[in-house]
């Protein structure tokens, strides 16, 4: 509320306020016609004028109400006209309800400032000074909003994001405007609508206000004050909520610090503002605070992709070195093979995972707990699962080559290092360097190579930690197959070496070629690695379901 006084084109003194209809319409007095009447402000032509301002509101207009005060008196008791040698020049006082511009006077426009007055210092004063007045009319001032704003905040709401608004407005255009961007939808008309005038609910006590908090509803406070935003960051933190703040103007600056998350207008922020936020918008657009929400999940669900596939692909190996170690059975892997598997097979798929686009029902997700791991305790329970089939595979057609193809008994495999002494080679090796020198290349890339198709699959499997592959495949990342491709034609160029003319390098890894009935093998012990991820997913699904259902009864 703004008010101006100075003397008119006549040389009478007069009084011009601005400020909310709500507030102003009881300080008036009389009203003015269309005619320049001024006619006394009864009762029906008050609740007239109030209908209409509401009429306003609702449409939704800012309304701004104006009133003067002519009166020849006000001049003797104030006395705030300076003694200049031109008195034509208008000059005007300004008092601001604004604590930091209390008894501030506006500068003449010849640029001469005015005097202090005490009465103006005094905000006692205001109320006297203030009164009486005559209502000259009502101002409704369209401010729409972006048409984007409308489809970002039902995007926020699908998101598991709570939108508050905080506004100067009177509580029914707040409404109205909250109606018109969806922050209020027809979801709500069941409910009452969370608006509160700022003084109503910072009147009520902690124990209520946070009480409306926890609702998780969208809502609107008008009338609020600046520091009745970092009131209520402060109430939504002691709650554990996560909050994000928006603003542009100085008086914003404490709120946007008190926020986890700062976000003012790089187009009409001030440099206040832009300093205390942790993001500036370039475009003054909400939508980009939606986009930037997609992409932060986005990175976080790849990063999630890419740790997880790591950790199950060691897990794997240690299970597959384990299994062997139990079963007493030789080593289907050599240190070579470790290293070719993690430098080389898992380094590509892994990097790709990085360039995932997002799931379809991304922005479909509820906010992950703050405090909650990258690696849960299902993600770890399903890749210990996972790793435990990648080892008893791989070591499982390890041991079948030997007990089918070379019919080994499963006391003679277990005894292999005492062949010669306990126990001599059938009809199928002449010798024991036959089956375990030597001979133990063949089935050593056979491990190796079921290793590597599980690995290959499980990449692509893991385009989503969550979805099906049916529901997200995994063509939506074009690197990703490239990043199983390449490792994988690495591994038959050095399964092949022999018939590329360089055998020296297939022998360097101790691996020989692979006839047709051997990849038959392969890809039987490896393709089921998807039909388990997929069951384990399936069971994630469920899970998270459930938790999300017990968290919205709660």
């Amino acid at each position: 509320e703004t008010t101006n006084y100075g003397k008119t084109s006549n040389n009478s003194n007069t009084l011009y306020v601005k400020g909310a209809p709500n507030l102003l319409l009881n300080r008036c007095t009389h009203y003015k016609t269309r005619s320049g009447k001024v006619l006394k402000l009864n009762g029906p032509v008050r609740r007239e004028i109030e209908e209409r301002i509401q009429t306003l509101a609702t449409r939704p207009l800012r309304c701004l109400a104006l009133a003067v005060k002519e009166t020849n008196t006000l001049e003797k008791s104030l006395k705030t006209f300076r003694d200049t040698e031109d008195d034509d020049d208008e000059e005007v006082i300004s008092s601001s309800k604004d604590k930091n511009q209390k008894g501030k006077v506006s500068s003449n426009s010849d640029g001469t400032t005015l005097r202090n007055h005490p009465l103006l210092s005094d905000p006692s004063q205001y109320k006297n000074i203030e009164s009486g007045l005559t209502l000259v009319g009502v101002v409704g001032i369209k401010d729409p909003a972006r048409p984007e704003v409308a489809q970002s905040i039902i995007a926020c709401r699908d998101a598991g994001i709570r939108v508050i608004m905080i506004t100067g407005d009177a509580k029914d255009t707040a409404i109205a405007i909250a109606k018109d961007v969806n922050i209020f939808t027809q979801e709500d008309r069941n409910m009452p609508l969370l608006a509160f005038e700022g003084r109503d609910f910072f009147d009520k006590t902690i124990e209520e206000q946070l009480s409306l908090l926890s609702l998780q509803q969208n809502m609107v406070f008008c009338r609020a004050e600046p520091t009745d935003k970092q009131i209520l960051i402060q109430l939504l933190q002691s709650q554990s909520e996560i909050t994000a703040m928006t603003g542009d103007g100085v008086n914003d600056a404490p709120a946007l610090q008190q926020a986890e998350i700062g976000i003012a207008m790089g187009i009409t922020g001030t440099e206040v503002a832009k300093e205390a936020s942790d993001i500036i918008l370039a475009k003054d657009d909400f939508s980009t605070i939606v986009t930037a929400v997609e992409e932060g999940r986005r990175i976080y669900a790849n990063m999630q992709s890419f740790i997880c596939f790591l950790i199950s692909c060691n897990i794997g190996e240690i299970f597959t070195i384990l299994l062997s170690t139990l079963l007493g059975v030789p080593e289907p892997l050599t240190a070579m093979h470790l290293l070719w598997v993690n430098l080389v097979t898992d380094g590509p798929p892994a990097t790709a995972l990085g360039f995932n686009p997002p799931s379809p029902d991304l922005m479909l997700q509820k906010p992950r707990p703050k405090d909650e791991p990258i690696m849960t305790k299902w993600l770890l329970t399903r890749y210990c699962v996972t790793g435990f089939y990648v080892g008893l595979a791989t070591v499982g057609i390890f041991v079948g080559h030997y007990l089918g193809e070379m019919k080994l008994t499963w006391g003679q495999l277990r005894n292999w290092s005492k062949c010669g002494d306990v126990w001599n080679p059938t009809s199928q090796a002449s010798s024991c360097d036959d089956l375990f020198g030597k001979g133990r290349m063949l089935p050593q890339t056979l491990s190796l190579t079921t290793l590597v198709c599980m690995e290959m699959l499980k990449a692509l499997s893991a385009v989503s930690v969550d979805a099906s592959m049916l529901v997200v495949p995994p063509h939506r990342n074009p690197w990703l197959l490239l990043g199983v491709a390449v490792p994988f034609a690495l591994h038959l160029v050095v399964l092949y070496s022999e018939f590329l003319g360089i055998p020296a390098f297939g022998e360097s890894f101790g691996l020989v070629p692979l006839s047709l009935a051997h990849w038959k093998s392969v890809f039987l012990w490896s393709v089921p690695i998807l039909l388990v991820d997929e069951v384990l997913k399936s069971i994630g699904r469920y899970l998270n379901g459930k938790k999300l259902q017990q968290q919205q009864q709660d």
